[in-house]
């Protein structure tokens, strides 16, 4: 019997020794609390709730084309087909287009300037955010140094250089053009990208953003190299 006692004690001691264990660990490792503020909170609502208006927008385009799509198949198919093509050529920044938006010009501060203080490239990460906010804020075509912004751009770093599909942005000023779905539309976007957090960031790097008035008529380049497809393929 008193083996049995022992082995019992020892069991329940580990078992207890165990809990206390995991108590500690619970005590020392809180979980974590969100600690954002309430404007904080309502910036991000604001974030989603512009994602969820914009995706919803895009469902009911292509309802619409598809609706459209159908009706002019029962005219004529070979018509409706070329219609097609060409919307979805447009869609896919194979044509250039022209709509009312703004301009943002990237140049180094005079005073970096005259300090000799070094100005380093725009780096990718960056020019990310910004196409990030744009796009948040009404953008619905960009381009970028002449450069256009399609839904396959890479923009990276490759050997020190920030490059656009392939193509370097290591030269000053450069032009960034947003074109938005209208002058209302445009407006709008202007007057949320100059209180955007990613146009102080580019003081850190000696930058600054020319953000030009709202404009009628912007022209953005098409997209001029082959758009490399994938996942897909033609159905017999």
């Amino acid at each position: 019997m008193g083996t049995k006692i022992k082995i019992s004690m020892t069991a329940i001691s580990i078992i207890i020794g165990f809990m206390l264990a995991i108590q500690f660990q619970t005590v020392k490792k809180p979980k974590l609390r969100d600690t954002r503020d309430i404007w904080q909170l309502r910036e991000d609502l604001l974030k989603e709730q512009d994602l969820q208006s914009k995706l919803i927008e895009e469902i009911r385009s292509n309802e619409d084309r598809f609706d459209k799509y159908e009706t002019k198949m029962k005219d004529s198919k070979e018509q409706a087909l070329k219609d097609t093509l060409k919307e979805l050529k447009k869609d896919a920044g194979q044509t250039k287009v022209t709509g009312s938006g703004i301009v943002l010009k990237i140049a180094p501060f005079e005073e970096a300037v005259l300090l000799n203080k070094r100005v380093p490239e725009v780096s990718p990460i960056l020019l990310n955010r910004l196409v990030n906010e744009l796009n948040m804020y009404g953008a619905k075509q960009i381009a970028i140094d002449g450069e256009r912004i399609i839904n396959t751009t890479v923009i990276r770093d490759i050997n020190g250089e920030t490059k656009i599909n392939g193509r370097s942005i290591n030269s000053y000023p450069f032009e960034i053009k947003v074109i938005a779905e209208n002058i209302k539309a445009a407006n709008k976007l202007y007057n949320r990208i100059q209180v955007s957090p990613v146009i102080d960031e580019l003081f850190v790097d000696n930058l600054k953003a020319i953000i030009s008035k709202p404009k009628e008529s912007i022209e953005i380049p098409a997209y001029d190299s082959s758009i490399i497809i994938q996942y897909m393929e033609p159905v017999k």
